[in-house]
């Protein structure tokens, strides 16, 4: 026969199996459970990073339609390069404008010369003066108000044309004056094949004929263009150096056409006969 202790140890042995059974099953059990979480969980992650590398996720109307579009992931930005310029000078932009064109009052037999003392550099301006005579004496007149001084110029253009575009005193790109000047000096012997060659400076406008006002551009590299902008001046080789170095910069949408990352503000314009 079993004595009582014999059986005492029996039974303590059962349930010591019986608890190791149960803690094997569950660590059986638990294991099974997150190796499924694991795997749902790569297939999420997997799965929103293919959303948002294709840019389902992005809302390309702008608008807030659900709790999920508030946390939207943006694309990244472009990564700039290091500010190449200088503090702007202390001042304010003046708020200025005129109802008609001014009066003609240089000399157009006479040279003139345009100086843009900006944060970059200084960029001088041979002037075109007998050729584009209202586009010069506009300048001349701008210039002498202060019109451009604080100013920055607000468009750099690196993909297919390559420009940076100045003269607006709102920094938006649709600034001006208030007046208008008429076209000048599109048939320069400079613009051969329906090319602004490296150097020039040229009016911009807004598509019509006779529409410019105080807005210019600076070509840093030979750019096709029509002949449809006033080109008034050239540019001097040191300039050039300095629309290099901000167009080395990059602007800021990583597309070829936004703002400069360089901070070009001009400080002081002048004119003055040469």
């Amino acid at each position: 026969m079993v004595s009582q202790e014999q059986r005492r140890r029996q039974l303590a042995r059962e349930k010591f199996l019986r608890q190791q059974q149960r803690r094997t099953s569950a660590r059986r059990k638990s294991r099974m459970r997150n190796s499924v979480i694991a795997s749902v969980l790569g297939v999420v992650v997997i799965g929103s990073i293919a959303l948002y590398t294709t840019g389902v996720l992005k809302n390309d109307d702008g608008k807030k339609t659900n709790a999920s579009a508030d946390v939207t992931p943006s694309a990244t930005p472009p990564s700039k390069a290091p500010d190449p310029c200088q503090k702007p000078a202390a001042g304010s932009i003046k708020k200025q404008s005129w109802k008609k064109e001014p009066a003609m009052t240089i000399d157009t037999s006479a040279k003139y010369a345009m100086k843009l003392a900006t944060t970059c550099g200084d960029i001088d301006i041979a002037l075109k003066t007998s050729a584009a005579p209202h586009t010069v004496n506009s300048f001349d007149f701008l210039a002498g108000k202060g019109f451009f001084d604080h100013t920055k110029c607000h468009r750099l253009t690196t993909n297919g044309i390559y420009v940076l575009q100045c003269g607006d005193p709102t920094g938006a790109g649709s600034g001006g004056p208030g007046y208008t000047i008429p076209d000048e000096n599109l048939k320069d012997t400079s613009l051969k094949g329906n090319k602004y060659p490296a150097g020039t400076v040229a009016m911009a406008n807004t598509g019509q004929k006779h529409t410019g006002g105080s807005q210019f551009f600076l070509v840093f590299k030979d750019s096709p263009l029509p002949p449809s902008y006033t080109p008034f001046g050239t540019i001097d080789a040191a300039g050039l150096k300095v629309l290099n170095k901000i167009a080395a910069a990059g602007e800021n949408t990583g597309a070829g056409d936004g703002a400069p990352n360089a901070t070009v503000v001009i400080n002081k314009a002048t004119v003055a006969k040469s």
